[in-house]
C-alpha cells in the first residue's frame, strides 16, 4: 500500500498589535460624535480631528467662504480662542468618556463665540465692561452717604470733598487720584467736560469761583451728584443744575476707567 502524503505545516497568521493613539480605548469608537458636537457648536471651527491631520495655523481660520477683511479678522479671532481652549483636552491621559467630552467641547465653543459680537467687533464683555466699573464707583460713593465731613479726612471716620473723591476711586477700582480738587481738576489724561449737558455718571465735577476750583464731586445722573459739603455736614447727594451749586459749577472731568 502506499503511504498517505504528510500533511503541510500550519503556520499561525501574525498578530499585529493594535495602537490607540491619544486617547483610551473605550474612547476610540466615537469620535465622529465629537466632530459633529463642535461642528453643531461652532460651524467651520476646526474639529479635533482636523486638528490631527494637519498642522494647526497660529492664527485660526473661521470659515473658508469668502469674507470682507474686518468680518474674517474677527471670526479668526473667535476659532484661535476656541482652539485654544479645545486643544488641551485632547491629551493622552484624558480619562473622560469621549460623549462626555465632546459635551464638555461643545459647551466650551459656545461660551467662547458668544462672547464674539462679529457685528461690532469687540466681545460683548469687554464692551459692557466701562459701564459695569461705572456701577462700582456709583456703588462705592452712595455706600458712603451719611460719612461726617473731616477737613482733610480720607477715611470712613470722615471726608473733605477731595478725601472723598479719592477713597472711592481708589476703594473701588484702585484708581489713584490727585489729593486735591484743583488738581484733580487739571488732569490732563482725563476727558475736559465744560458742557453740564454731556455729564454721564462717574464724571468729577468741580466747583469753585472766578474761575479757581475750590470743591469737587462725583456726577450719579439725573442732574445730581454727591459729595462731602463743608464742615458740620455729612457726604450728601445734591443738585446741580438748581440751588446754589449750580451758580459754581466750572467744568467736569471724564476718568479712563
Amino acid at each position: 500500500m502506499l503511504a498517505a502524503p504528510e500533511p503541510a505545516p500550519v503556520v499561525p497568521e501574525a498578530i499585529v498589535p493594535v495602537v490607540v493613539d491619544r486617547v483610551a480605548p473605550e474612547m476610540e469608537l466615537p469620535v465622529p460624535a465629537i466632530d459633529a458636537a463642535v461642528a453643531a457648536a461652532a460651524p467651520g471651527v476646526a474639529t479635533p480631528a482636523a486638528a490631527d491631520a494637519a498642522p494647526i495655523p497660529k492664527t485660526g481660520t473661521a470659515a473658508s467662504a469668502p469674507a470682507s477683511g474686518g468680518l474674517r479678522q474677527k471670526a479668526d479671532a473667535a476659532a484661535s480662542a476656541t482652539l485654544a481652549a479645545l486643544l488641551p483636552h485632547l491629551a493622552g491621559n484624558d480619562s473622560i468618556p469621549l460623549l462626555d467630552r465632546s459635551a464638555m467641547f461643545a459647551g466650551d465653543v459656545s461660551r467662547l463665540l458668544a462672547a464674539y459680537d462679529l457685528t461690532q467687533g469687540v466681545p460683548a464683555q469687554a464692551a459692557a465692561a466701562p459701564q459695569g466699573r461705572v456701577q462700582q464707583v456709583l456703588k462705592a460713593a452712595t455706600a458712603l452717604i451719611g460719612t461726617p465731613y473731616r477737613w482733610g479726612g480720607t477715611s470712613t471716620e470722615g471726608f473733605d470733598c477731595s478725601g472723598l473723591v479719592g477713597y472711592v476711586f481708589r476703594s473701588a477700582l484702585g484708581i489713584e487720584l490727585p489729593r486735591v480738587s484743583r488738581e484733580m481738576a487739571a488732569k490732563s489724561d482725563a476727558e475736559l467736560i465744560r458742557d453740564r449737558s454731556q455729564l454721564s455718571p462717574g464724571d468729577l465735577v468741580f466747583f469753585g469761583r472766578r474761575g479757581r476750583v475750590n470743591h469737587v464731586g462725583i456726577y450719579v445722573g439725573d442732574g445730581e451728584f454727591l459729595h462731602a459739603p463743608s464742615r458740620g455736614k455729612d457726604v450728601r447727594v445734591d443738585r446741580l443744575d438748581t440751588g446754589y451749586w449750580s451758580g459754581r459749577f466750572l467744568q467736569a472731568r471724564r476718568v479712563d476707567l
